[in-house]
Parts: C-alpha cells; sequence; structure tokens
C-alpha cells in the first residue's frame, strides 16, 4: 500500500439506507401521486380558466398527500423504518 492511501476497512461508514426497502417504494410513490396532482391541477387551471372548483381539489389533494408523507416519514424515523438518507 502507498504512503497516504487507506483500505477500505479504514474509511468510515458513509453509506446509510433505509431500513425498509418497501418505505423506499412508498415514498416514491407518494412524490409521483403529489407531482401528478400538481400538473393535474395546472391542467385544470388551463382548462377551466380558472372559474372551476377542480383546480382547488387537485391542489388540497397534494397539500393532503405531502402532509401524509411527512408524517409518514416522521413515523418512519421514529420507529426505525428509515435508518438515513433515503
Amino acid at each position: 500500500m502507498r504512503t497516504g492511501e487507506r483500505e477500505a476497512t479504514d474509511l468510515p461508514n458513509t453509506t446509510t439506507s433505509i431500513g425498509s426497502p418497501a418505505m423506499r417504494i412508498v415514498v416514491l410513490v407518494f412524490l409521483l401521486l403529489i407531482v401528478a396532482s400538481l400538473g393535474s391541477a395546472l391542467v385544470f387551471l388551463v382548462r377551466d380558466r380558472g372559474t372551476g372548483g377542480r383546480t382547488a381539489r387537485a391542489l388540497a389533494l397534494r397539500v393532503g398527500l405531502s402532509i401524509t408523507l411527512f408524517l409518514l416519514l416522521m413515523a418512519g424515523f421514529a420507529t426505525g423504518l428509515i435508518t438515513g438518507k433515503l
């Protein structure tokens, strides 16, 4: 080994993982649903010219999904299902 090089066992463990692969999938699905709801709100806004209630419902759904995802992440960290970065 050359001077200044470190063995792989000398390096600190910087890999963080999610405890459950299912939790990663749930988070990704929620993120996709949030983006889809935002996109549908944009479409409704353009089609209805801001006069319909569909835009407000789509945005309310997005807020609900975002809050639910936040609570799921907090619960995952608290229970140990999420051990680090996703």
